[in-house]
């Protein structure tokens, strides 16, 4: 039973640094032909018995590029660049900042947040307002527990404070 456990070191052909290199004088002749005819990288990697990526890392090194010059592409670019566009706002949020804001643009006056209604984790119900009120696991935790819009998580008093709209730019104005 030792003798099987004991099968000696595994003998592996030696590979001299020659045999082992993937990039030969010869493959490099075979890419650069390949190159010129026009095939693509994956028919050039196919052919040489190489990766798709190595062709490509190849192609870089020895500076072979297809089509358009550094500067070409850098004219180029310039003259396609699309114009910004601005973000659309998506449905979801707009109907809900519609929905706590109403559709007018009149200014939103910021009244007092009913304190009365305060409720534990285990009061909430779906048309309560969720927003915590002081520290998790402190004595006074709690949520606002004031009524909440249909499939809104806050009150209209927290929702304003939560979905600013236009926030990122009146950050950048200062």
């Amino acid at each position: 039973m030792a003798d099987i456990c004991n099968l000696g070191p595994l003998h592996m052909p030696a590979l001299s640094p020659a045999s082992s290199r993937t990039w030969t004088d010869e493959r490099i002749e075979l890419l650069k032909q390949h190159f010129e005819a026009g095939l693509s990288c994956s028919e050039i990697a196919a052919d040489i018995g190489v990766s798709r990526n190595a062709v490509i890392g190849k192609l870089s090194r020895l500076n072979l590029t297809r089509g358009r010059t550094v500067d070409d592409r850098k004219v180029q670019d310039r003259g396609l660049a699309p114009a910004r566009m601005r973000k659309a706002v998506p449905r979801l949020q707009y109907e809900m900042l519609a929905t706590i804001y109403g559709e007018t643009d009149a200014p939103v006056i910021a009244g007092p947040i009913d304190e009365a209604n305060r409720c534990s984790l285990l009061e909430l119900s779906e048309n309560r307002c969720r927003w915590p009120i002081s520290t998790p696991g402190e004595d006074d935790f709690c949520f606002c527990g004031n009524t909440a819009p249909d499939g809104q998580p806050y009150c209209a008093g927290h929702s304003r404070l939560a979905y600013r709209p236009h926030g990122r730019a009146r950050v950048m104005r200062g």
